[in-house]
């Protein structure tokens, strides 16, 4: 844990969900090669699957520039197309128990909803996709909010985490995350920037910025112990 700021307790902590509570790979990649097939066959796309890489290391964007770097030559009907399928494939994974979180979310998340932490996810994925995780894990009755870009159609992780800030009227909070998207979220808004480094799809710069970075997600509770 590399902790380069004193840290104030928090009234609320707002989660990231891929790469900081859901290990997006294990749902995304089955449901990303299924999504390519199914575009060959409805000629909305040609040639080899991209790179898997390629698709993991744009976790965190918005659908719509995700697509613009993992399909750049593609139509904007195999963009939509794209989107439709990648979330009826993973709301069909999650249905078959497809995709885990991390290890000891579900814990430490119990564990700071007792000790009174407003807890809230803030996504720049899919409404459906969002909350699909959180009911199919177990985990969305300890959320006080589930926010995506999908549902609010904000055009940045800043955007959505201030509507999120301004609606439950918190003035202090914890943004947790993986991505440098949401270390710009948490500072734009004010706010402390707890920096996930356990899931290795960003480089060394994505968390740069960040108060604290953890290498697991159970380190909060350690965190939040030592906060004043």
């Amino acid at each position: 844990m590399e902790n380069t700021a004193t840290l104030i307790k928090p009234e609320a902590m707002i989660f990231d969900m891929d790469g900081t509570l859901f290990q997006t790979e294990t749902l995304l990649l089955p449901a990303y090669h299924k999504l390519f097939d199914i575009l060959r066959e409805e000629g909305h796309y040609q040639g080899e699957t991209p790179d898997e890489e390629l698709m993991l290391g744009c976790l965190g964007m918005l659908l719509d520039d995700i697509w613009k770097k993992v399909i750049p030559n593609g139509t904007p009907a195999a963009h939509r197309r794209a989107d439709e399928l990648l979330l009826q494939l993973e709301l069909e994974g999650l249905n078959n128990k497809t995709g885990i979180l991390y290890p000891e979310v579900k814990e430490t998340l119990e564990e700071l909803h007792q000790r009174g932490v407003r807890l809230f996810v803030a996504s720049n994925g899919l409404e459906h996709y969002v909350k699909g995780i959180a009911d199919a894990r177990g985990i969305m009755s300890l959320f006080d909010g589930v926010y995506s870009a999908g549902e609010h159609g904000t055009a940045s992780k800043v955007d959505l985490v201030r509507l999120l800030l301004d609606q439950h009227n918190i003035q202090n909070a914890w943004m947790v995350g993986d991505r440098s998207s949401d270390v710009e979220a948490g500072k734009e808004n004010g706010q402390t920037v707890i920096g996930c480094q356990y899931a290795g799809f960003g480089g060394e710069q994505e968390l740069k910025g960040s108060d604290v970075v953890i290498h697991s997600f159970s380190q909060l509770l350690k965190l939040h112990d030592q906060a004043e």
